[in-house]
């Protein structure tokens, strides 16, 4: 396969040629980005010398799949040609993963520029909608924030134990914010500190909620999500909470072992998300596409408590971006993606 990715130079679309420059099934043969044109991809990321590509204004190839990781409005402008000539497509941006274009311009502040793609657009959770994703064109990549929200809770909603009030406490990793200079992402504003942001609503919460509404349907979910920033480079930990339903599991310690088996039974077939013995850590998933859950139930309170965590920048993004070209053409899921957490 040939593939392209527009506007390389960010830290979405650079690690997915990190990703991909070991795939044994595609091969970049463009890249793309607004302020570097004309540069050698290895003079701006010497790791990625081995990719002897020129980075360019536009994508000049004839490709089979196009990545973009351009920001939201961009992006689907960037995406509706090759669209329209019946190429694949896998957004990383937001615009294409809200069905409804008036919650979508209200979220993100500007007019759709292509709704008319939105219907077709398949969310790309692929534990979730692996089926659809094997037969369509167009990839809407999941945020990195609902990716690890959405995984946390699914075996609970599809299993009718909670009730539709969620709460989803986010940690993230600087790289979350993007590569371009600020005050919010400065070492020094962010380092030995922690801090909430988004309290009003954060956009990836209408994502959220319109996916714990599609696992249960007829249901309205409400999703209170706060989302931090911590000073470290990747990773998301979420602490994810809801309150159970009475006499959904048995009481005491037969109801926490059997909140891990539904949700060990509900990932059994999937590569990616795994089910830990113990709470786990950002490390745990560095580098790798993997999601790692630990379910467990409050019994003072009847809460069911998920802690899930995930690398932002590969699971949250390139990684689960390539998990979904794997599916489309019909490669197997952990092609390219086998690598092992950094650690320590």
């Amino acid at each position: 396969m040939r593939a392209a990715i527009i506007n390389v130079t960010g830290y979405a679309g650079s690690e997915l040629a990190r990703i991909l420059v070991n795939h044994p099934q595609a091969k970049v043969v463009s890249v793309t980005g607004r302020t570097e044109a004309g540069k050698k991809l290895g003079d701006v990321f010497p790791h990625l010398a081995s990719i002897n590509l020129t980075i360019e204004k536009d994508v000049t190839e004839s490709v089979d799949v196009v990545f973009s990781a351009l920001p939201h409005k961009a992006s689907a402008e960037a995406c509706a040609p090759f669209l329209k000539k019946g190429v694949k497509v896998i957004d990383i941006s937001a615009d294409f993963r809200l069905k409804n274009v008036a919650e979508f311009e209200q979220w993100y502040g500007v007019q759709h520029p292509c709704p008319e793609y939105l219907e077709e657009a398949v969310y790309g959770l692929t534990e979730l909608y692996k089926k659809q994703i094997a037969s369509c064109r167009l990839v809407a990549n999941p945020g990195c924030y609902p990716t690890s929200a959405i995984l946390a809770f699914a075996p609970a909603v599809k299993e009718g134990l909670v009730h539709p009030d969620f709460i989803v406490d986010s940690k993230s990793g600087v790289s979350g914010a993007g590569r371009s200079v600020g005050l919010g992402t400065h070492f020094s504003e962010v380092n030995e500190s922690v801090s909430a942001y988004s309290l009003e609503g954060h956009r990836h919460l209408p994502e959220i909620t319109q996916e714990l509404r599609a696992l249960d349907k007829g249901s309205e979910p409400r999703v209170t999500f706060l989302p931090h920033l911590i000073p470290m480079t990747r990773g998301i930990l979420s602490s994810c909470y809801a309150t159970l339903k009475d006499g959904a599991l048995p009481s005491g310690p037969k109801g926490s072992t059997r909140i891990k088996e539904i949700y060990h039974d509900f990932y059994a077939n999937e590569p990616f998300v795994k089910v830990a013995p113990a709470p786990p850590a950002t490390k745990h998933t560095l580098g790798t596409n993997d999601c790692l859950l630990y379910p467990s139930i409050d019994h003072r309170t009847n809460r069911l408590i998920v802690v899930s965590c995930l690398d932002n920048l590969v699971k949250g993004a390139a990684g689960q971006a390539v998990h979904n070209m794997n599916v489309m053409f019909g490669l197997p899921e952990r092609t390219g993606l086998e690598a092992l957490a950094i650690y320590p």
